[in-house]
């Protein structure tokens, strides 16, 4: 889902600096009005074809089970100058932020509750991520505190349309980025998607600026720089196949 040009002249993402902390759990969401989908049609690509399969590095990834529902894929590969950001600061002062893009490198529930959600986003039916959000303590946190009663009604008001399908296209864009591994050791180990969470955002190398410019828009980005951060919407899932967290903040 791509947002026309006069939708996104009217709405920016909010200056005001937002946070996010995977160690302390806290979360602060982005209303509803900022949500920003922007996904880029393919060159040579016709109107409503599938993208093609198949990772960065020719590798194919496995077919949903819902037929005519592709996986996202990355659509930028390391070789295009992307990879390790050694840039003092990048997830912590002392360790560089490996960005990946072979989700084979993930461990397997990590890749089977991927496959799931992307399958699920591109339904374009929000009920179908209910089985995936967990309940009680494993709940997916998509608001700050304490859990929401029905955390799949709270998505569909974050998103811009009364159906839920921004929510769902944005989860779509962040999910066919590179990825990060992060909380090794910790009870905070998870993988998250976009790697521009982990990263320096005036280190990017201009693939990773394209990339990040299919999320948000141009006007966007600029903010994030001056803010110090990125700020928008990102997922984790933990090592054991947990959907942690979906919301925005830095």
């Amino acid at each position: 889902m791509r947002i026309g040009k006069e939708k996104v002249s009217r709405i920016r993402l909010a200056p005001v600096p937002l946070a996010f902390s995977l160690a302390a759990g806290s979360v602060f969401l982005v209303p509803s009005a900022y949500a920003l989908s922007e996904l880029h049609k393919i060159p040579g690509q016709a109107a409503g074809e599938a993208p093609p399969q198949g990772n960065a590095q020719g590798q194919n990834q496995p077919q949903g089970t819902t037929p005519g529902v592709p996986m996202a894929d990355p659509l930028v590969n390391s070789q295009n100058g992307q990879g390790v950001d050694k840039t003092p600061g990048a997830q912590d002062a002392s360790k560089p932020v490996e960005v990946i893009y072979d989700i084979s490198k993930a461990p397997e529930p990590v890749r089977k509750m991927r496959q799931q959600i992307v399958e699920a986003a591109a339904s374009g039916d929000l009920e179908r991520l209910r089985p995936l959000i967990g309940t009680g303590s494993d709940q997916t946190q998509v608001t700050v505190g304490e859990a929401t009663d029905d955390p799949i009604s709270t998505l569909k008001d974050l998103s811009g349309d009364p159906d839920g399908n921004e929510i769902l296209a944005i989860m779509l864009d962040i999910m066919s980025t590179g990825f990060v591994h992060v909380g090794q050791g910790t009870a905070e180990d998870m993988y998250v998607w976009p790697y521009f969470a982990e990263k320096d955002l005036k280190s990017l190398t201009p693939p990773e600026r394209v990339e990040l410019l299919r999320i948000v828009t141009a006007g966007d980005l600029a903010d994030m720089q001056e803010f110090g951060g990125y700020n928008f919407y990102r997922l984790g899932i933990t090592p054991d196949g947990k959907w942690k967290f979906f919301t925005a903040g830095d």
